[in-house]
């Protein structure tokens, strides 16, 4: 089975890598920042509405794929600051009430002015 590359002009884009891969039954969402996609700013300041717009991003690329977030079988979230893991449940509950996804998260090594978390996800097809 080949590999497709996802795109889709709802989500923020990158030069150095693709927004998502479809590949063996599965979509692979690379990292996404609470960015907005027109203007690529951040959106939000508290951890809730970085989430929040992380998971926008995240939902428009599953589109694009063909999935969505109900598919999402597995998450990695990098927060910049521990303290923000309150936050995040606190969003992640409202987005994922029923049957969440596997989840881990990590400490985010580089530092982005205003950024607190970006969101990497594995769906099925």
């Amino acid at each position: 089975m080949a590999k497709i590359i996802v795109s889709t002009d709802h989500a923020p884009k990158s030069l150095a890598y693709s927004q998502a891969v479809k590949a063996a039954g599965l979509v692979f969402v690379s990292g996404q920042g609470p960015f907005d996609p027109g203007t690529g700013a951040i959106v939000g300041e508290t951890i809730q509405e970085q989430t929040a717009q992380c998971l926008r991003n995240i939902e428009a690329i599953l589109q694009a794929a063909g999935s969505s977030l109900a598919d999402i079988v597995s998450a990695t979230f990098i927060l910049a600051d521990p303290e923000d893991f309150a936050g995040i449940n606190e969003e992640w509950a409202k987005w994922f009430p029923n049957n969440p996804p596997a989840r881990q998260g990590a400490k985010l090594p580089l530092q982005v002015k205003g950024l607190r978390i970006s969101i990497a996800v594995i769906a099925e097809a």
